[in-house]
């Protein structure tokens, strides 16, 4: 991989919404099924500039919604890959939530492989890519879908009235979980990066067993984090997360201060 100094202008890919010329590391940030990369404005807001943050957009959605989903989570991976080559001059981090995480971990993979080791990976809210449930979301109609979106918390009932918004967010959901529940893992060499792991206490999407599993996909050190709450803890956890992560990225990057 062609590792070369960040431009100041990011691609279709990503956002920089702080900017930090001089932060000691980068955070990349991989939404939920059905997300963007708006999600990550507090994290990016919250960590700068001390740690500038890469907020990932996937095709399919706000400011791409013209371009076509990706179904394919192996692609989505190897598109993201390729895209992160700019910014690899220094410390890299990945954040996943939910879909975010499994994909952070197979970014995480063909990083190591291709020689650049991420200084952590933070999997947030999803179980461990080895463990499989016979998931089947993206065969639900639109109703279905719909109403498991509000259900786990990350989409607002009301914003869902707007039969606009819906049609904006429907397809790129829907393609996200395909992407997400035709996924198999492939068995390979475990990454050499930090893992942590990160759950709601009453998450139905993944139990403490699932989370627990993800240590078995990393050489590194191992820390699984439980907050209080489903599966969008992180939203009134906020603050406890970014602690965690900030925590994290000061003990594996010199000059970063707690």
């Amino acid at each position: 991989m062609t590792v070369r100094a960040a431009e100041t202008t990011t691609s279709a890919w990503i956002r920089r919404f702080h900017p930090a010329p001089a932060a000691a590391a980068r955070l990349v940030c991989f939404p939920h099924a059905g997300g963007a990369a708006s999600f990550y404005f507090p994290v990016s807001r919250a960590l700068s500039p001390d740690v500038e943050v890469l907020a990932l957009q996937y095709p399919g959605r706000q400011d791409r919604r013209t371009e076509p989903c990706v179904e394919d989570l192996g692609i989505l991976a190897d598109l993201i890959t390729g895209e992160l080559g700019t910014w690899c001059d220094k410390p890299l981090a990945l954040f996943g939530h939910s879909m975010g995480a499994t994909l952070a971990f197979e970014v995480a993979r063909r990083l190591e492989r291709d020689g650049v080791r991420p200084c952590a990976l933070f999997a947030s809210g999803r179980r461990a890519p080895s463990i499989h449930r016979d998931d089947r979301v993206h065969l639900s109609s639109d109703a279905e879908l719909l109403a498991g979106m509000v259900r786990l918390g990350g989409t607002s009932a009301q914003l869902l009235e707007d039969p606009e918004l819906v049609g904006a967010v429907l397809p790129a959901t829907r393609a996200d979980y395909k992407a997400l529940e035709t996924y198999r893992y492939v068995p390979g060499p475990a990454l050499h990066c930090p893992l942590t792991v990160l759950t709601g206490d009453a998450d139905d999407q993944v139990n403490l067993d699932e989370a627990a599993a993800w240590a078995e996909h990393s050489e590194g050190e191992f820390d699984l984090e439980v907050f209080p709450g489903g599966h969008f803890y992180l939203a009134a956890q906020a603050a406890a997360v970014i602690a965690v992560v900030r925590g994290r990225l000061a003990t594996e990057v010199p000059g970063l201060a707690r």
